[in-house]
């Protein structure tokens, strides 16, 4: 049988649990069945990636926003940065080949000073580009002209926001997060994103605040697209609803809260056979601000990384060796399987 492997780093000096901590909290929990055995139970033990249509590159960990249920534990003191190198590294691997999607993430991936240098790179290669965009950033010093700069490179933009309603979204990204929010979605729509004609998508991305699930993503989305037009003339193509992984921030909440018991057992419940067998991590790699390479974010925020014989840093990049390598799983990954699923791409079934 596979195993995860963690990767042997510091814990870390904040006085939060560290990666391996989490991991062994979670391992002892008295769940009604471990993930690899709800894998096995649907013959998909061990987990099989089916190729890589996406690399998502993590640029940082410095955010403008400290957000209480970031799985990236973001924020402004944060100091991990991609390095120049680095990214020529990941241009490099993407040079060499086939991947048609490139994720760009943080922190506030805009944040990095060589953001705009990568989106350039990648689009001068021919591959789709995302930017996960926390909103607020585009009415900072560093945002400046990144609506333009985003609509010019065809840039897909995919915006955090955890409600339409100012109340839900400030008690978890903090006060006045939300008013900023609505002013930068508006900035996106005056260079045309969101109108459904050009082809500049835009995508919001709504979390929960509290120990539950998201609700179902199309009936969601409808509700969000009704509100923000009314209110605020705001238009986008699609809501993208996640559910909370059990790590870093959310995973603090939820032991504070006293609410990990229920909620793991929650997620467990809400295992999908088919949300399983199109987990994101399948069909993408991810990697670390400093090249390490993981199956996916979540993975790389517990510093799981990949397994076998794939190689572990973007410098050795090989994708004959990472599209069809065995994952690395762990009782987090109940997550991306409950319900509807969830993924970077919102819901899985």
């Amino acid at each position: 049988m596979t195993t995860t492997t963690v990767t042997s780093l510091p814990v870390k000096d904040n006085g939060r649990l560290s990666p391996s901590e989490q991991l062994r909290l979670l391992g002892n929990l008295e769940l009604d069945r471990r993930f690899a055995g709800a894998l096995e139970s649907i013959d998909l033990y061990p987990l099989i990636a089916t190729g890589i249509e996406v690399m998502q590159i993590n640029v940082g960990k410095m955010c403008n926003q400290t957000c209480h249920h970031c799985h990236v534990d973001a924020g402004p003191n944060r100091t991990e940065i991609m390095t120049r190198e680095t990214m020529e590294q990941c241009v490099a691997a993407l040079a060499a080949a086939t991947i048609p999607t490139v994720d760009i993430t943080g922190g506030a991936p805009e944040l990095n000073p060589h953001f705009r240098w990568l989106v350039e790179r990648c689009t001068q290669l021919g591959r789709h580009v995302i930017d996960r965009c926390n909103l607020t950033i585009l009415l900072t010093g560093p945002g400046a002209g990144l609506p333009e700069f985003l609509a010019c490179h065809r840039v897909e933009v995919i915006c955090s926001l955890p409600h339409y309603g100012a109340l839900n979204t400030d008690r978890q990204r903090g006060e006045g997060v939300f008013d900023k929010s609505i002013k930068a979605l508006q900035l996106l729509n005056d260079v045309g994103y969101g109108d459904g004609k050009n082809g500049l998508r835009l995508v919001l991305v709504t979390n929960p605040s509290g120990a539950y699930l998201p609700p179902r993503q199309e009936s969601a989305e409808a509700e969000w697209k009704e509100k923000l037009k009314r209110r605020y003339g705001i238009r986008f193509d699609a809501l993208y609803t996640i559910t909370n992984i059990p790590i870093n921030r959310y995973i603090e909440f939820l032991i504070e809260s006293g609410n990990i018991d229920r909620y793991m057992q929650e997620l467990v419940a809400a295992f999908n056979p088919q949300a399983a067998r199109g987990v994101m991590c399948r069909s993408m790699v991810s990697v670390g601000w400093d090249g390490w390479l993981y199956d996916c974010d979540f993975n790389q925020m517990l510093e799981v990384g990949v397994e076998g014989r794939c190689p572990r840093h973007i410098r050795d990049f090989d994708e004959a060796l990472l599209r069809n390598r065995t994952i690395a799983v762990n009782e987090h990954c109940f997550g991306c399987t409950a319900g509807q699923g969830s993924s970077c791409g919102g819901k899985v079934a």
